[in-house]
């Protein structure tokens, strides 16, 4: 008998709930306190994670949970952004 894979799960910083990595977008803070998307999720520094959904996204920036989160303030952009990548992975 094959031994199941053990799927990493990640809590999405927005809703609490648990998702596999792989269905999650990475935020990374780097030590320069510079915080960007990281897609590839390999990026070094400290790392949040967010389900692929605009309610996540928007969720995330009301409550301000990403920021907590990283303990920095994140720029417009970085929302801008995810909304960017969620509508692309729709549309494929």
């Amino acid at each position: 008998m094959a031994t199941q894979k053990k799927i990493p799960l990640r809590k999405c910083v927005a809703t609490g709930e648990m998702f596999p990595k792989k269905e999650m977008i990475r935020i990374v803070r780097s030590k320069e306190g510079e915080v960007t998307v990281d897609l590839t999720g390999k990026k070094s520094g400290r790392g949040a994670y967010v389900s692929k959904t605009i309610e996540a996204v928007n969720q995330a920036k009301k409550k301000n949970s990403l920021s907590n989160h990283l303990e920095a303030s994140i720029p417009e952009e970085i929302y801008d952004e995810l909304i960017v990548i969620i509508e692309r992975e729709k549309l494929k």
